[in-house]
């Protein structure tokens, strides 16, 4: 890790929620994500970050007006994106919200970039999949340019171009903290090196250790392009419950439907019992009591040399209650012990 402290997150794409078998409809979803950040807040959590898809049961189709309503509902806690589909998105507008939202929250909005895994935006927005990475090339130049220039002049083939271009409101000098997200494409960790920008890893499935050769790609990067080190982080998904048994119980009721329909859209191989307890024993699963998800946070940690984690705590038509409780103890108790571990590491060196 390149800090002291392993700063901690929290997820959600937006996925609706059930409350006494009740399935919420997506204006109750859309107000219990405010709840939930406004919880993950009281319970010491460093950040809280919405996602950005176009399919039924999610309703974060618009981040920048999620995360404006969390930050008047909040004071303290830094407000992101898991990811912002930067490709579909126009860098000029993407920068006056999030400007607008760092305004609104004093300091407190961030963004993870990334290409998308889900390509929905893609039909959605009018652009063609055949342009998928020269579109994300093109605007994440012109993004942190806007970030980082004061005018800005600048000319490509995915917009019109800009001269001598002045933006209003103005982010704060520098910008805001802006991630690439990646899911395990080489190319991109170089990106991410190449604009000086921090990692995020999207590890959802297989041991999460397969990952330390990019880690170490990104920091020979950074070297190379003559940059300082930058923070690297984790985003995985997983449920806290009292218990080991409850919370593996709880998240496979709801995580194998969904993991069952992924895999049939994609051509994935089918999740099994089997399969589902290894990810949750050696693999990306963060499934269990907060002690269990503690010590796996902190293994994890250092393995990866990481300097935050983020837990994608919501799936579909998980109860309220049950995120409600993950929330709770993810701050209260797996936070606390986890910096308790990773001290008790660096103290033995």
């Amino acid at each position: 890790m390149t800090h002291g402290t392993l700063e901690l997150g929290l997820n959600s794409f937006g996925e609706v929620a059930t409350d006494a078998d009740h399935v919420l409809s997506g204006a109750e979803t859309v107000r219990l994500l405010v709840e939930e950040a406004r919880l993950a807040e009281s319970v010491g959590i460093d950040v809280f970050s919405v996602g950005e898809h176009y399919r039924d049961g999610h309703v974060d189709t618009a981040p920048a007006v999620l995360l404006a309503a969390m930050a008047v509902a909040t004071e303290r806690i830094r407000l992101g994106t898991s990811v912002t589909v930067l490709s579909t998105n126009d860098p000029v507008r993407l920068y006056q919200q999030f400007a607008t939202v760092d305004a609104i929250s004093n300091g407190r909005a961030q963004l993870v970039l990334g290409r998308a895994s889900a390509t929905e935006s893609f039909k959605l927005f009018g652009y063609d999949l055949a342009d998928y990475d020269r579109l994300f090339e093109e605007k994440l130049d012109l993004f942190m340019r806007l970030q980082r220039q004061e005018r800005v002049t600048w000319s490509g083939t995915v917009r019109a171009p800009l001269d001598e271009q002045k933006l209003s409101p103005q982010m704060r000098s520098g910008g805001i903290p802006t991630w690439i997200g990646i899911g395990g494409n080489p190319e991109s960790v170089v990106r991410a090196a190449h604009y000086n920008l921090p990692l995020m890893i999207a590890i959802i499935g297989g041991r999460p250790q397969r990952f330390a050769g990019h880690v170490e790609l990104y920091h020979r990067a950074l070297e190379q392009f003559g940059h300082p080190t930058q923070s690297v982080g984790q985003h995985s998904v997983g449920l806290i419950a009292d218990t080991d048994e409850e919370a593996v119980e709880t998240w496979w009721k709801y995580w194998q439907p969904v993991m069952s329909e992924a895999a049939a859209e994609r051509g994935f191989r089918q999740p099994t019992r089997e399969s589902y307890e290894e990810d949750v024993n050696q693999g990306a699963l963060f499934v269990g009591s907060p002690e269990t998800v503690a010590q796996k946070i902190a293994r994890v940690a250092q393995v990866l040399h990481l300097d935050r984690f983020d837990l994608k705590y919501d799936i579909m038509h998980l109860p309220r209650d049950a995120r409600a409780r993950s929330i709770e103890l993810f701050g209260r108790e797996v936070a606390p012990r986890v910096q308790e571990l990773l001290a008790k590491e660096r103290a033995a060196f």
